[in-house]
């Protein structure tokens, strides 16, 4: 479980986040929505203990995976890369196929398109155990064959699992068929927070109305 009280981030006299309360369940997959600067790789950022909160409580379990919007690669071969957390080949080349790049297996993972690159970050994430999965912007450079992909991916390991899976996202498409609640932020604070169909639905604030306005079921 995740559990925030009185959570406050700020850089300088800017306050980037502002969240009195807020309970993410163990299990939940909880999407994270807003505009640029909202506060959703702050809080994100927070979460894996990366940046600290100016003020406030935050409590997570210890055993965290933390995926960046910048996907990165090591030398060598895609399995190689995989195979860096010391997942055997099997579990190398399951993830790979699973999303979608069993056919690049051997090829040099520096080389891959920015779709392909994010894709493989995640393989390596998903190789190892966790409570908390925290991803940011986990399918900004994928098309939609490739996002769907990924989505899959997710709920087949949180389902193996039973981790809570925090992510934040600009796709309406990942926040309506990933997620179980879906958490608006409007300059680092919640603007809407219930079920994507419900928010969708009946939006709780003038806000939240006009940033959803187009996403569709």
């Amino acid at each position: 479980m995740v559990e925030i009280r009185n959570l406050k981030k700020r850089y300088g006299e800017r306050t980037v986040l502002d969240l009195p309360q807020l309970t993410i369940a163990q299990g939940e997959t909880v999407a994270l929505a807003g505009a640029n600067g909202s506060g959703k790789t702050t809080l994100l950022r927070i979460l894996a203990g990366l940046i600290k909160a100016t003020a406030g409580t935050v409590e997570t379990p210890e055993q965290k995976l933390y995926m960046p919007q910048q996907a990165y690669a090591f030398r060598g071969d895609l399995r190689r890369n995989i195979q860096l957390t010391r997942a055997d080949r099997a579990e190398a080349d399951r993830l790979l196929q699973q999303l979608g790049l069993d056919h690049l297996s051997e090829k040099k993972a520096t080389s891959l398109s920015g779709g392909e690159l994010q894709r493989l970050s995640l393989c390596r994430v998903l190789s190892q155990d966790c409570a908390l999965l925290l991803l940011d912007e986990p399918t900004s450079a994928c098309d939609a064959a490739g996002a769907a992909l990924v989505v899959k991916a997710i709920e087949a390991y949180r389902a193996a699992c039973g981790c809570t899976v925090v992510m934040s996202t600009h796709s309406p498409a990942l926040a309506l068929h990933a997620a179980d609640r879906l958490i608006v932020l409007n300059g680092g604070n919640v603007e809407a927070d219930g079920a994507p169909e419900a928010i969708l639905a009946n939006p709780e604030t003038q806000w939240a109305k006009s940033f959803t306005a187009g996403w569709k079921l």
